[in-house]
């Protein structure tokens, strides 16, 4: 996994945290699930990377 990946991927996953407490904090559902979804993507984005790195191996 390529450093600019690693960062774009942990860029994506901050970015949903902030944006889940963001809608936490203003009782805003869909922007809390919108960062709940931006850290999944992340998160699979990740794995998936892993994985790959796994079998280059």
């Amino acid at each position: 996994m390529g450093t600019d990946d690693k960062m774009d991927n942990k860029l994506e996953e901050l970015g949903g945290k902030a944006k889940e407490t963001v809608g936490r904090a203003t009782d805003d559902e869909e922007l809390e699930a919108q960062g709940e979804r931006d850290q999944t993507k992340s998160n699979l984005k990740q794995a998936g990377e892993k994985v790959k790195d796994a079998f280059k191996r």
